[in-house]
């Protein structure tokens, strides 16, 4: 075939074995390569060549690759681009995905997973000339954040982030998931301040928290003389948020007489205050959080399924942090340097003992626990160093002797955490192996000859890699 038919992939980046390494690995029949460490040169060679992919690195000179996203997104809206190398802040990510990157990979897992991306990027390129006819897309300019908003660099949370990206660039609801303590109102945070409705008001309502009897008021607001002791007009959090974002935590708690007229402002915009006749309309995009499966919820009758495929339109899941172990030394030091920043205690850093026993433990209570047990190991320790004795456990629900070795502890807590997932111990640890050999080694052969697997045990974890990252995405 001639190549004007041929699909052409642009990578960019600071290291010359890497590209010699990318051109061979994405070599196909139907791929032209094209390779340069210049940014501008790579600017120049998509625009000059209507590049169907580019690849570019973070960390790039004298302009970033997400400067380099969003100078190629602002001619072309719908190109498709991967970024991919060492990234320290979480809010890149984000703001990658926002900007609409294809996909943001991590250094250490370009080797095994830019070829499948880069496929999956070349079919959606295809997919969007083939419906090119028409597009009122602008391009999308993003907030300067100072500081990142969520703490976590394991492949689950960055998925995390990706969803975040996306859905902040549109006003549907979407429905946050997790156990208690896994941060589902931080994710909710992130997505209003990445949103265009970041300079209007974002409130959070914990439907649980407040009586059935007085939430309908709180969210719509009430007229003088509604009910005993109403001296007042009231505005909710509806007026009160118009063109912002309400966050409404544990919506599984909410009463099914105040889903109705939730589900009635998700419909139209349209509520009343109690009390009153006049119709009111407000324009609130709608974040729910809970850690209740709302499925289950309307099999029992105790959730409107007509409320819940209302909010249900994107779901974001938040893995509890026994599956994120990756994430729990950064998130510790993340609380200890926090606590030093604010001046209630002295600057302080953690033994290697003492983060290999918070690794071990299996964190019922979620990232909450670590936070509040990072608090009173400030407030309990004897000196600048966290020793494993200043960790609280017995007071966290932890509950560990002093006996037996770290190795130990280590085992009867995942042991634990194997028995509440209902999975095989035996099968979890074969699948943190093979999780952390992957990282270590970045090649699926070099996973299997580290962990003594055939060629066939290896492809049998791969898949259950796949098939379980697919489950969590869904």
């Amino acid at each position: 075939m001639e190549d004007t038919q041929k699909q052409t992939v642009v990578v960019v980046d600071n290291d010359p074995d890497f590209l010699d390494w990318a051109a061979r690995h994405l070599e196909a029949e139907m791929v032209h390569i094209l390779t340069t460490r210049s940014p501008e040169e790579a600017l120049k060679l998509f625009n000059d060549h209507s590049a169907d992919l580019l690849i570019a690195e973070f960390n790039l000179r004298p302009f970033d690759g997400v400067e380099l996203l969003k100078r190629i997104r602002m001619s072309n809206p719908n190109a498709m681009v991967i970024l991919n190398g060492l990234v320290h802040s979480t809010n890149a990510v984000i703001e990658s995905m926002r900007l609409g990157a294809f996909d943001v990979l991590r250094r250490e897992s370009v080797n095994f997973e830019l070829r499948a991306v880069a496929e999956r990027a070349l079919q959606a390129a295809d997919q969007m000339k083939a419906a090119a006819d028409r597009s009122d897309s602008e391009p999308i300019i993003p907030p300067q954040p100072t500081d990142d908003l969520i703490i976590g660099r394991s492949p689950a949370m960055q998925d995390v982030y990706k969803l975040i990206g996306r859905v902040a660039r549109a006003d549907a609801p979407v429905l946050i998931t997790g156990e208690s303590g896994v941060g589902k109102e931080v994710v909710s945070n992130a997505i209003h301040k990445f949103s265009r409705r970041a300079k209007s008001e974002y409130v959070a309502i914990n439907c649980a928290a407040i009586p059935s009897n007085l939430l309908e008021s709180e969210l719509f607001g009430h007229e003088k003389g509604a009910f005993t002791g109403a001296v007042n007009q009231r505005v909710g959090r509806f007026e009160q948020c118009n063109g912002g974002t309400l966050f409404l935590d544990e919506i599984g708690d909410m009463p099914l007489e105040v889903q109705s007229k939730l589900l009635r402002v998700l419909q139209s915009g349209e509520f009343s205050r109690v009390g009153g006749n006049q119709t009111l309309q407000s324009d609130v995009r709608i974040l729910a959080a809970t850690n209740k499966r709302l499925e289950e919820e309307v099999e029992n009758g105790l959730f409107r399924e007509d409320l819940f495929y209302r909010l249900n339109v994107v779901r974001i899941h938040i893995p509890p942090l026994r599956r994120r172990v990756e994430d729990v030394r950064l998130l510790a030091e993340y609380f200890l340097q926090k606590r030093t920043e604010m001046g209630k205690n002295r600057a302080m850093q953690f033994s290697k003992e003492a983060v290999e026993m918070l690794e071990g433990y299996h964190w019922p209570g979620n990232v909450r626990e670590l936070e509040n047990l990072v608090q009173r190991a400030c407030v309990l320790a004897s000196g600048n160093v966290l020793l494993p004795g200043d960790l609280p456990f017995d007071q966290s629900g932890g509950g560990e002797d002093n006996e037996g070795s770290l190795l130990e502890r280590s085992a009867k807590r995942f042991l634990t955490s194997a028995q509440a997932s209902g999975v095989s111990p035996v099968e979890l640890a074969m699948q943190f192996l093979v999780e952390t050999a992957l990282r270590e080694t970045g090649s699926d052969e070099k996973a299997a000859e580290l962990l003594h697997l055939s060629k066939a045990e290896m492809l049998k974890y791969m898949k259950a890699r796949t098939k379980k990252r697919e489950a969590a995405g869904a």
